[in-house]
C-alpha cells in the first residue's frame, strides 16, 4: 500500500523578539515601494507541484491556492479556495464548495474541473519526487457543476482535510499543466496571493501582488523578491548590510548565537524564534548487507550521543529527540531513551558480539550538502567521531547536492543517510505514515503490517485527533524495535529581519512555510 509521505506538523508556535536597534534605509525602501527582499537557502527543486515533495512548498504557498489552508495562528485547516467538510459519519466522503468567481492568473476559471484536473494529474504522473503518496486514501474525485467537488475515500481518513491544505495540492489551470506529464516550459501559473513574474534558478524569484486574488491572505506588501543563497554566511552578511530585509531557513547555530548576543554589527537586526516540529533522523536501508543487520542498527542506536551532538553542532538551537514524533505533537514519547538510555559502548559491543558480528563494522553515511544548512557537514562529522570513538565502527561520510542525493537514496544506493522532516500539518499521522510501507517518502521500503494495516487505519477513523495517542505510542514502540529510523534532534526555526521589517512573528505557518504576505515595512502599513 502506498502511504502518504510528508507531514509538516508543527507544535505550538511561540515567538521571541531578541534583538532590536536602529539603522539606515534598505535598498527596497529607498526605491519608494512596498517591496520586501527575503533570503533563504531553500530553493525550489521544481516549479511543478506534481513533482515536488520538498522545500519547493515555500514558494508554492505564496503563488498557488489550495482548497483549504492554515491562516496565521491556525493549526486546523480553514477555507481558502473552498469551504469543505465530511458529509458522512465514517470520514469517507468529503465535499468542497468553491468560492465564486475564482480565476487563475492567466484568466482561466478556477472551477471544479480544475480541481479534479489538479488531483488527477498528480496520481497519473506519479513523479518519483512528487506528492502522490499523500493521496493514498483517496478513491475517486467527482464534480457537480462548476463549484462542487466530492472526494470519495477508500478508507476513513480524518486527516484528509489537512492533506488538502498542504501545498502538495496547489491548484493549477488545465490549460497550462498537461494531464499526463510535467510542465516543461519553466513557468508557473497559480491563483495565490502573488504571481511569479520572473524566476532565475540559483538566483532569485520575483513575486508581484496578484490583482485577481480571491482568498484569505491579507497582503501587507506589494511585491517580494526571494534571493536564493548557497551559503548561510553570505546570506546573513547580505542582511547585515541591508541588501535583503529578512532571512529564513539555513541560519547556523553560530549565526543565531551571534544575533542573540547583540554583536555591534548586528544591532540593527531582530531575531524571531519559532518553536517548530522539524526533525532530523538517520535512515537505514534494510537491503544493505551491513546496516541490514538489526544488531548493527541497535548498536549504533546504543552509542549515539544526541546531547553532545546538539550541544557541539547546534548550540541550543536544537534539542535531543528520542521519538520520530516530536514534542508538541500527539503521540510523542521518549522510547529510544527508555530502551537505550545513555550512550554505552559496552552494551553496544555486547549487542554486536551476541549477533556474531566482527568489529570494527565498516559503515557508510550519506547526507545532502545543500538542503538543511551548512551545519549538516559538521553534524555528520560528529556522528562519525562518536561512532569511531567506541572502536566498534569505521565510518565513511559522503555528501551530495540535493538533486543528486535524492536520486541516490531513491535508487537504494545509500546504506544509511540523513534526512530532515518539515511537517506538512500538525498531526502524528504525518510523522509515521510517510516512513512505512513498501513505497514511502524515503524510497526505502519498510514493511510494518501492524502500523500500516492496523494502527494507521484505526487512528484515521478518529475525528478527535487528540485521542490517537495509543495508536501512535505503539507505532513508536515498533520503530524502536526495528531501528529503521533513528531520530536525532528536533529543531527551532528562526527568522531574522532588519528593524524596519514587521510581521516576522506571524509569517511562519503550522507547516513551517514562510507566509510572505505577512511581512511589511514599518511606517508603510
Amino acid at each position: 500500500m502506498f502511504y502518504r509521505n510528508c507531514l509538516r506538523g508543527v507544535g505550538a508556535l511561540a515567538t521571541l523578539s531578541l534583538l532590536a536597534g536602529c539603522g539606515l534605509f534598505s535598498d527596497a525602501e529607498a526605491e519608494g515601494n512596498r517591496r520586501i527582499v527575503v533570503g533563504t537557502i531553500s530553493e525550489p527543486s521544481t516549479l511543478d507541484p506534481a513533482a515536488a515533495y520538498d522545500g519547493s512548498w515555500e514558494l508554492y504557498r505564496n503563488v498557488f491556492q489550495t482548497l483549504l489552508s492554515f491562516p496565521t495562528g491556525s493549526t486546523t485547516p480553514r477555507p481558502d479556495a473552498a469551504s469543505c467538510g465530511f458529509t458522512d459519519t465514517t470520514n469517507k466522503i468529503y465535499r468542497c464548495e468553491l468560492r465564486r468567481d475564482l480565476t487563475f492568473s492567466n484568466g482561466e476559471k478556477l472551477d471544479a474541473r480544475a480541481v479534479k484536473h489538479t488531483v488527477d494529474r498528480i496520481r497519473t504522473i506519479k513523479s518519483e519526487t512528487g506528492p502522490q503518496a499523500l493521496l493514498g486514501s483517496l478513491g475517486t474525485v467527482e464534480t457537480q457543476g462548476d463549484r462542487i467537488v466530492i472526494f470519495r475515500l477508500k478508507a476513513p481518513d480524518a486527516t484528509f482535510p489537512f492533506i488538502l491544505a498542504t501545498p502538495a495540492l496547489s491548484l493549477v489551470p488545465p490549460g497550462e499543466y498537461p494531464a499526463d506529464r510535467l510542465r516543461a516550459d519553466g513557468k508557473l501559473t497559480g491563483s495565490g496571493p502573488y504571481v511569479l513574474s520572473s524566476y532565475a534558478k540559483g538566483d532569485r524569484a520575483e513575486l508581484a501582488k496578484n490583482p485577481d486574488y480571491n482568498g484569505f491572505a491579507d497582503r501587507k506588501n506589494d511585491s517580494v523578491t526571494i534571493r536564493y543563497f548557497k551559503k548561510s554566511d553570505e546570506m546573513i552578511n547580505a542582511l547585515a548590510i541591508r541588501q535583503i530585509d529578512a532571512v529564513y531557513r539555513g541560519l547556523t547555530a553560530d549565526e543565531v548565537t551571534e544575533l542573540q548576543k547583540g554583536m555591534p554589527e548586528y544591532n540593527h537586526l531582530r531575531l524571531v524564534e519559532t518553536v517548530g516540529s522539524d526533525i532530523r533522523y538517520l535512515v537505514f536501508n534494510a537491503e544493505d548487507p551491513v546496516v541490514g543487520k538489526l544488531a548493527v542498527r541497535r548498536a549504533i542506536a546504543q552509542v549515539i550521543d544526541r546531547g553532545r551532538l546538539v550541544g557541539t553542532v547546534y548550540r541550543g538551537t536544537a534539542e535531543p529527540l528520542y521519538s520520530m514524533i516530536p514534542k508538541g505533537i500527539t503521540g510523542h514519547t521518549t522510547k529510544f531513551f527508555d530502551v537505550y538510555g545513555e550512550p554505552d559502548t559496552k552494551k553496544a559491543r555486547k549487542i554486536l558480539r551476541d549477533a556474531g558480528i566482527d568489529t570494527p563494522v565498516e559503515l557508510e553515511f550519506w547526507y545532502t550538502t545543500d538542503r538543511y544548512g551548512t551545519a549538516t557537514a559538521a553534524e555528520f562529522a560528529e556522528i562519525k567521531r562518536q561512532l569511531e570513538a567506541t572502536g566498534l565502527f569505521e565510518v565513511t561520510v559522503r555528501g551530495k547536492p540535493w538533486a543528486e542525493f535524492q536520486r541516490g537514496y531513491a535508487a537504494g544506493k545509500y546504506p544509511a543517510f540523513g534526512r530532515g522532516w518539515f511537517p506538512d500539518f500538525p498531526d502524528p499521522d504525518n510523522f509515521v505514515a510517510p516512513f512505512v510501507g513498501v513505497r514511502n517518502a524515503l524510497n526505502t521500503p519498510y514493511d510494518s503490517p501492524e502500523i500500516t494495516d492496523t494502527l494507521l487505519p484505526e487512528a484515521r477513523r478518529e475525528s478527535d485527533r487528540g485521542a490517537v495517542a495509543k495508536q501512535f505510542g505503539r507505532a513508536q514502540e515498533i520503530f524502536v524495535e526495528d531501528v529503521r529510523h533513528l531520530p536525532l534532534w528536533q529543531g527551532k526555526l528562526y527568522v531574522a529581519t532588519t528593524d524596519e521589517i514587521g510581521g516576522a512573528d506571524r509569517a511562519m505557518d503550522p507547516q513551517t512555510v514562510m507566509l510572505m504576505w505577512e511581512l511589511f515595512r514599518k511606517g508603510e502599513w
